[in-house]
C-alpha cells in the first residue's frame, strides 16, 4: 500500500522503515519504554508496518499484529513531534482501518491518551470485556 498525503507517503513497506527512528521513539513513549531494542526488532519482523515519509525521512509508525481473518491489534502509533497538527495521526488510522486487508476485522487498540482520535474511526471502550496480562519485565517493573 501507497498513499501520498499532502506532502507525505503512508507506505506498508518494511524496507523503508529506519528502525533508528522507530526505536529512539519507542523508548520515549509510555507505552513501550520498557521494550528492549530485541523486541522492538522482532515485533517489527512479526506485524505488518505502516511508515508515514517526508521525502525520505520517516516522521510516522503504526504496528498492526492480525491473524488475518478476525481481528487485529493497532499499537506503536506514532507522529513525531515536529510533524504534529497536520492530520498526519488521521490519515494513517483512516488508511489502516480503511484497507483492504483489515476492513472486515475487529480492530482493537490500547490508548491513554488518543481516545476521541480513534473514536472518528468507530473505536469504542469496552471495559467490561476487555482483559490484558502484562509480561514479567512490566509487572515486575511496577514495584
Amino acid at each position: 500500500m501507497e498513499i501520498t498525503f499532502n506532502n507525505y507517503v503512508i507506505s506498508d513497506n518494511k524496507q523503508l522503515l529506519d528502525l533508528k527512528i522507530i526505536k529512539g521513539f519507542l523508548a520515549r513513549s509510555y507505552w513501550a519504554n520498557q521494550r528492549s531494542e530485541e523486541r522492538t526488532e522482532k515485533s517489527i519482523e512479526n506485524s505488518v508496518c505502516y511508515g508515514i515519509y517526508e521525502e525520505s525521512k520517516q516522521v510516522g509508525y503504526a504496528r498492526i499484529v492480525t491473524d488475518h481473518a478476525t481481528m487485529y491489534y493497532l499499537c506503536d502509533v506514532f507522529i513525531d513531534e515536529e510533524h504534529r497538527g497536520k492530520g498526519l495521526g488521521k490519515k494513517l488510522v483512516e488508511s489502516l482501518v480503511n484497507s483492504e486487508q483489515l476492513k472486515d476485522l475487529m480492530g482493537i487498540l490500547g490508548t491513554m491518551d488518543a481516545h476521541e482520535l480513534y473514536k472518528q474511526y468507530d473505536f469504542e471502550s469496552d471495559p467490561e470485556r476487555f482483559m490484558r496480562r502484562r509480561p514479567d519485565y512490566i509487572r515486575n517493573s511496577n514495584t
